[in-house]
């Protein structure tokens, strides 16, 4: 209810920031991060058995709500304000944390509520497509440019996420392994699209994300 609640206040906020305005109609495109994100935080809160961790996580997605409809608000109606690429760069942050709350709350509820992974992998592929799509969005880059990446990426991650569901890893590891998969296939791609991407990027998220991985893989504690 909480979750229904909150989505039609970020929905309602939206509406009328591309009703009034004269730049761009499409709400859509703006609901998609905020809702995802809310939707997310609370999901994942049902495992969390810490109040204070609880209070913290709410608090930070209350202002990630705040900053992120500000820089929409002074983008569709107060241009003058709006500080260049603000929304790309809080959509790339928002966008990697929404995955892992998303990848931990599914691993979760596997474990936890013994729930097919086959049927929360359809879960998975409906919430990157929305989340890779999202970047794509928030980064101008043209849909149907985009949309072979965002299915072939969407493949990907399913497929990844249901091979670490038979490793003995908890919920919080298995999900903080597929976001980083995730944060490396949506880099490269994003910089690939916008004609960024070049042999040292590549070398970067190649070192980076088999090293993260590593390093959580070495540091986990197995079942």
């Amino acid at each position: 209810m909480a979750a229904v609640l909150i989505n039609l206040l970020i929905f309602f906020a939206v509406w009328q920031f591309c009703r009034s305005s004269q730049v761009d109609k499409e709400w859509w495109n703006y609901l998609i991060l905020p809702a995802i994100m809310s939707t997310a935080v609370m999901a994942y809160s049902v495992f969390l058995s810490s109040k204070s961790f609880i209070q913290l996580l709410f608090f930070l997605n209350l202002a990630f709500l705040y900053f992120y409809l500000r820089y929409v608000y002074y983008y569709l109606l107060n241009p003058g304000a709006y500080e260049v690429f603000s929304i790309e760069n809080i959509s790339s942050y928002a966008s990697w944390l929404s995955f892992f709350l998303i990848s931990a709350t599914i691993y979760g509820l596997e474990s936890f509520l013994n729930l097919p992974i086959f049927r929360l992998a359809l879960v998975m592929l409906a919430a990157a497509a929305l989340i890779i799509y999202q970047i794509i969005w928030a980064n101008k880059i043209e849909f149907k440019k985009g949309l072979p990446y965002i299915l072939i990426s969407c493949l990907i991650l399913v497929e990844l996420c249901w091979s670490i569901s038979f490793l003995p890893f908890n919920y919080n590891i298995s999900g903080l392994c597929l976001a980083i998969c995730f944060y490396v296939i949506a880099g490269l791609i994003k910089n690939h699209l916008l004609d960024k991407l070049d042999a040292s990027k590549v070398r970067i998220y190649l070192i980076l994300g088999p090293v993260s991985l590593f390093l959580i893989l070495f540091t986990a504690r197995w079942l």
